[in-house]
């Protein structure tokens, strides 16, 4: 199976579409950061709003490596999966359509485990596009901006988190984002069993993923209560709860706190549920799909 892995690892990296991803990223990463580094304050000041009106906001601490990673993080994790389906949408269909798929299935090998090798493989692009993220996002920006206490602003609330406190959060954040990636990958795996070429797959998930994030965002009573929690996408964002600290009865954050731990393991069982939902699935279908003929 190591073999096989291989194998599947090499066919994804020699395609020049694998790319993509890396080099969409580096761009927009290094944009935001550029933007940052010269004209920061003026996006501090809007963030703030009132704020900055009140009180001396001290722009050259607030303006760190730990926030910059914070804003690129927001503004990347929501298209990443796009990426996703780059890849993980072309690894059964692009084989199915030239034709390599069907010598695949003479050799000694089952189609479960040629199955989990290959959804095995998108995950592991996609773990490294989310490393690459991490790299460029959090040590590039540390390296140009340093190290400070990190301001988190959510509804009419600026929380501010101790720079000791901050880098587990940061790895338990880009862990919860690989699990929400790879449900992005094993849709577009499933969708790429259903079909004979990659454009479909990919231009599908892409459509998919859109669709529900928009529905994620609507505000409807009921709809919030019934269908909108088991969304998927609902559940994708839920990494920045690790950036939501109790607080004590000053006001202050508490270091290593975390404010609602069961809503995101919640999230992460659904996201994990869904993977082996849509892998299985994948699986089953496959199993049946006539491929000598």
């Amino acid at each position: 199976m190591w073999k096989l892995l291989q194998i599947e690892l090499f066919k994804i990296f020699r395609k020049q579409r694998t790319y993509i991803g890396f080099a969409a990223i580096a761009a927009i990463i290094f944009i935001i950061q550029l933007g940052l580094k010269f004209d920061g304050k003026s996006y501090l000041e809007l963030l703030m709003g009132d704020i900055s009106e009140s009180f001396d906001v001290p722009y050259d601490m607030v303006l760190n490596g730990y926030f910059v990673a914070f804003v690129i993080l927001n503004a990347l994790l929501i298209h990443v999966p796009l990426l996703v389906a780059l890849v993980a949408g072309d690894v059964v269909a692009g084989e199915a359509n030239m034709g390599t798929l069907r010598l695949l299935m003479t050799k000694p090998v089952s189609r479960i485990e040629l199955m989990l090798v290959k959804f095995t493989a998108s995950v592991i692009y996609t773990i490294l596009l989310l490393a690459w993220m991490a790299v460029l996002a959090l040590l590039v920006s540390i390296l140009l901006f340093g190290t400070n206490d990190i301001l988190i602003a959510r509804n009419d609330v600026i929380e501010q988190i101790q720079k000791a406190d901050i880098l587990w959060r940061y790895i338990a954040a880009f862990g919860f984002a690989g699990v929400a990636l790879s449900t992005v990958a094993a849709l577009a795996f499933l969708l790429s069993v259903l079909a004979e070429n990659s454009i479909g797959p990919i231009v599908a998930t892409m459509s998919i993923v859109i669709v529900l994030t928009i529905l994620s965002e609507l505000r409807i009573p009921m709809y919030d209560n019934t269908v909108k929690p088991y969304l998927f996408t609902s559940h994708m964002l839920a990494w920045k709860g690790f950036f939501y600290s109790k607080s004590d009865s000053n006001g202050t954050a508490i270091s290593g706190s975390i404010e609602n731990l069961p809503a995101i393991m919640r999230s992460l069982g659904i996201l994990l549920a869904y993977i082996v939902v849509f892998v299985t699935a994948a699986i089953w279908i496959f199993k049946k799909k006539d491929i000598l003929t």
